[in-house]
């Protein structure tokens, strides 16, 4: 029997949850295991995918990426799985999508540097030229911003992005003036904060990860830095504004599809039931939680518009394919999709919405 009869004759649709666990990126575990568990059981209770239930296997995205990469081929190639959802770091989706290409559909639920084409993986997060650009955009209108210095972790999202933004700059006033990488979960900022001091920067990207953008938070304002210099932190929810500390909030900005503190109809629904669900002591609810939740809607709508859980009729249906849910109407356009996106800043622990990015 091969693998994709397994997958035809199980009674259930068992998806891949590949959400980091353990690493930096760990601290933004509970919450999308919280999200991704509401999305089922919304899912479940509305017939499930081609009236079949949902299942989820958590797979820990904090794994060395070699090991991963085992563990979602043998799933795959065993039958385990009818796909792959998640939240996780470049380098683990680079290690995933060898294995899935063109096997099973791949969900994939954060922003990233963009430009990813592997065979069968649809992208809910934002790219640069959506979130990024636009907000730095912002910035120079609204504040005067021009000279930035690049913070980040030493892996794929960072660099990449870091690279993207240089281009961008390059056609504008703009200007990036410094640039520096550390490894993830490291803790030494020293050369960080002396690279900042010296630098004409006015503004600071941050592109570090989770615990380590808490843990540079905290360092920047103890190193006074905070003190005429903004921060705008891309991969950040309130989990990281809870780890970092009120003190740290000062001057930090942020820019994403969701804000729990966004008010419309969709957003504080969705908020609602995932507090009457999980409690007051919930995992904090935050953009990148939630990302899984929009992840979870997406798998179900291109397998749904397709009758199918063939990577090849997906891809002939996907271009129709558009669903509801907490960010308001999401269309899938190429394997990405379109949202709104929203410029906020850190109010000690929350964010304050502040802007609209579109047509920025």
């Amino acid at each position: 029997m091969t693998p994709r009869d397994f997958r035809s004759r199980r009674a259930t649709v068992d998806l891949a949850l590949v959400v980091p666990l353990s690493g930096p990126a760990g601290i933004f575990g509970p919450s999308c295991e919280a999200c991704a568990t509401l999305a089922v059981e919304d899912i479940n209770g509305l017939g499930g995918i081609l009236g079949r239930p949902v299942r989820l296997r958590t797979v820990d995205a904090g794994a060395p990426p070699p090991m991963l990469a085992a563990q979602i081929d043998r799933m795959v190639s065993q039958g385990m799985i009818d796909g792959v959802v998640g939240w996780h770091l470049s380098n683990a989706r680079k290690a995933i999508t060898p294995h899935t290409a063109g096997r099973v559909p791949y969900v994939y639920t954060t922003f990233y540097e963009g430009g990813e084409d592997s065979d069968g993986v649809y992208m809910v997060g934002e790219t640069p030229d959506q979130q990024l650009f636009p907000a730095l955009r912002w910035f120079r209108a609204e504040l005067g911003i021009r000279r930035w210095c690049v913070v980040g972790n030493d892996y794929v999202w960072p660099r990449e992005t870091a690279r993207a933004t240089a281009e961008f700059v390059r056609g504008t006033d703009m200007a990036v003036v410094g640039e520096v990488f550390t490894p993830l979960g490291g803790r030494d900022f020293s050369a960080v904060l002396d690279l900042i001091r010296a630098s004409a920067a006015q503004g600071v990207l941050v592109f570090m990860v989770g615990a380590d953008c808490a843990a540079f938070n905290r360092a920047f304002v103890a190193a006074g830095l905070d003190d005429g210099r903004l921060r705008l932190s891309m991969m950040i929810g309130e989990d990281v504004l809870y780890a970092g500390g009120p003190d740290s909030a000062r001057g930090l900005f942020t820019a994403c599809g969701y804000f729990e503190s966004l008010v419309s109809r969709e957003g504080m629904a969705f908020g609602g039931r995932y507090t009457a669900r999980f409690g007051q002591l919930a995992p904090a609810l935050n953009n990148i939680g939630e990302s899984c939740y929009e992840g979870m809607l997406l798998f179900a709508s291109l397998a749904e518009a397709a009758r199918s859980l063939d990577v090849r009729v997906i891809e002939r249906g996907a271009a129709r394919v558009s669903y509801g849910g907490p960010r308001g109407e999401v269309r899938v356009r190429g394997t990405h999709t379109t949202q709104p996106v929203f410029l906020a800043e850190a109010d000690i622990m929350d964010f304050t919405v502040l802007a609209d990015l579109a047509g920025l």
